[in-house]
């Protein structure tokens, strides 16, 4: 197995980081892989802001559903879909007489693409410094406030958080979690609906009912719905 599939296989989320700083080298090592990253047209339809102030850093990590790991995360990057450059691109080149179409929701699920490529590519490039991390999907809640705090003007909205550092050895040996059959996930040329038995095999290790609760009606998916149809007419300016 070459070292970039065993990146990938050992890989596991880090909410804990050691002493040892990232420093600026990898950091910029990790923003030029990102940059390569593949992109829709070669349009480039998000943008990363790299928080750096302690004060924000500990703002996201209550307004993302307390976690304060977060705060305490060497480097915190936040992945933003981003339409907002091109159109005012398009409007200082004349386009439409200066008043190009506003994006929709195609262009809004191609950035979706873009940003969470760019995200993961950043991963990897980080995993093969040493540098563990982990994915926040709570930057979709209290979008009024992030908002307002990361300056986001329309057509431009937060997809994903991830935040970086160089795990403890406690975290570094934590036992890998599971992943699902492939044949649970994998189809080939169409979709297909899990058998009687295969639902049956399927997370059968998961207490449905509490996973229920806690992940699909839980008052935090109830605000992240909420703030999601929120970063959605913020994209459509309506």
């Amino acid at each position: 197995m070459n070292e970039t599939l065993k990146f990938l296989e050992d890989r596991k989320s880090i909410r804990s980081y050691s002493n040892k700083p990232i420093s600026a080298e990898e950091k910029q090592a990790i923003f030029s892989a990102t940059m390569r990253a593949p992109s829709a047209g070669k349009m480039m339809l998000y943008s990363i802001i790299d928080i750096t102030d302690q004060k924000i850093k500990e703002k996201l990590s209550k307004t993302c559903d307390n976690q304060p790991f977060i705060a305490e995360a060497p480097m915190v990057l936040i992945f933003c879909a981003d339409y907002r450059r091109w159109i005012n691109k398009f409007k200082s080149c004349g386009c439409d007489n200066g008043s190009p179409s506003k994006p929709e929701e195609g262009n809004l699920l191609l950035a979706c693409s873009d940003a969470l490529i760019a995200a993961q590519t950043s991963v990897i490039a980080a995993e093969s410094l040493g540098i563990g991390s982990c994915y926040i999907g709570d930057i979709l809640e209290q979008s009024e406030i992030h908002i307002d705090l990361l300056n986001l003007p329309e057509h431009v909205i937060p997809i994903t958080m991830v935040v970086y550092g160089y795990p403890t050895p406690q975290q570094k040996n934590r036992k890998q979690l599971d992943r699902f059959a492939q044949e649970m996930i994998v189809f080939e040329n169409k979709y297909q609906d899990l058998t009687g038995d295969q639902l049956q095999d399927f997370a059968s290790d998961f207490n449905i009912e509490a996973f229920y609760k806690r992940k699909h009606t839980s008052d935090f998916m109830k605000e992240m719905n909420r703030s999601s149809r929120k970063l959605i007419k913020h994209w459509l300016n309506k």
